[in-house]
């Protein structure tokens, strides 16, 4: 049996009521009946089920995708919470195992331009997004009290081109006119975090010309370079373990990191993205109906998470101010702050375009063309 053979399929229609429901995912211009030239009806119509394979974290946005409360039509899915660097190790040079899976977005930027990775292209769906300025920890000891006092101090990171580590000196170069050749970078060569995230793929190790970058001492993490003295600040996607265990010298930047992200918003209107879905090509291929099913679903489980924040999180959550974080959350960002599709996210997208080619990481400039399958371009949410 060949590859592609070896996808597991079972024999289940979609009936026009299905397709009904499913149409309610809109195409732009486009009819929602047609997606590459063949109707959604007919490619409902002769597809047998399909068995995903599919991977990401077990966050309140994907619930509904784990429980089965948010079905992706016609198809029987088989969800693995796994970390990230996992995921992408597993897509980019792996056995590529998942069909349907979270993915980091610039592993991913970088594995196309650099590598000419072809296997999977991406959904406008966003799974994991954070705004950064609470990723940067300094030693407390260093006179280190802006931005622009990092100039010329020495920096640890596990991955000096992870989404996070592009995102945070992109910020750093457009908000307070700090390039990241303005200070020197060790590379860890271990991670305190690695246990949660996974371990890192190569992508996520690119080393740009011209920028001073060295790898630190063999057994360290980045956390203990900074509690040893060796390093000034660490930028890190999630806490340090000398944060999380309180280490006293150790603090982040923005103390109030809150008000400042809320204010860089305001200004920007950018939310930084760090995680998309990539689909298997050769399974589109074959099914094309499946980028607007695998979107909706997405969407769905969201909008579960939405109503639960709406309407049960204020009593059941432990957090005493939940239900006026939330309130004050759609004041500033709008209803739908966690959107997809292309045309809410476009300045996000092209400003982290513009990041990994500005710092040496990506070969040329992408475009949401180049990564980004073509029926997903127009997909809006209902």
């Amino acid at each position: 049996m060949n590859k592609e053979a070896g996808e597991e399929r079972v024999n289940q229609d979609y009936s026009r009521r299905e397709f009904i429901k499913a149409a309610t995912i809109t195409v732009g211009a486009a009819s929602a009946l047609s997606l590459n030239g063949l109707s959604y009806a007919q490619a409902a119509g002769n597809s047998k089920g399909i068995s995903l394979s599919m991977a990401g974290y077990n966050s309140d946005r994907i619930k509904g995708l784990i429980n089965g409360k948010a079905k992706i039509e016609g198809c029987d899915i088989q969800f693995q919470e796994m970390g990230i660097g996992d995921i992408n190790s597993n897509v980019i040079s792996g056995p590529q195992t998942l069909n349907v899976t979270e993915i980091g977005l610039l592993p991913f930027m970088l594995a196309h331009a650099n590598d000419g990775f072809r296997d999977y292209s991406l959904l406008p769906i966003f799974p994991l997004r954070l705004f950064r300025h609470k990723s940067i920890f300094i030693r407390t000891d260093r006179g280190i009290k802006k931005p622009e006092d990092l100039r010329g101090k020495t920096i640890s990171t596990a991955g000096y081109s992870t989404t996070s580590l592009v995102w945070i000196r992109g910020i750093l170069q457009d908000e307070y006119g700090l390039k990241p050749t303005d200070m020197k970078w060790v590379v860890s060569s271990k991670d305190s975090s690695a246990k949660d995230i996974g371990k890192a793929s190569k992508q996520e190790n690119v080393f740009p010309k011209g920028v001073p970058i060295k790898i630190g001492p063999a057994g360290k993490d980045e956390s203990e370079l900074l509690v040893s003295g060796e390093v000034d600040a660490i930028f890190h996607a999630v806490e340090p373990r000398a944060y999380i265990e309180g280490y006293p010298k150790v603090g982040r930047l923005f103390i109030d990191y809150r008000s400042v992200e809320r204010a860089y918003f305001a200004k920007t209107g950018i939310f930084p993205i760090m995680h998309a879905v990539a689909i298997k090509k050769s399974l589109v291929r074959k099914n094309p109906q499946l980028i607007e099913a695998v979107f909706k679903a997405y969407s769905q489980s969201k909008q579960m998470a939405y109503d639960y924040m709406a309407k049960a999180a204020w009593f059941k959550d432990s957090l005493p101010w939940f239900g006026q974080e939330f309130e004050e959350t759609r004041a500033l960002m709008g209803d739908n702050y966690y959107s997809y599709g292309i045309e809410p996210n476009r300045k996000t997208l092209e400003a982290l375009f513009r990041y990994s080619h500005q710092q040496g990481l990506c070969s040329r400039e992408l475009t949401i063309e180049d990564l980004f399958e073509p029926g997903s371009l127009k997909l809006t949410e209902s």
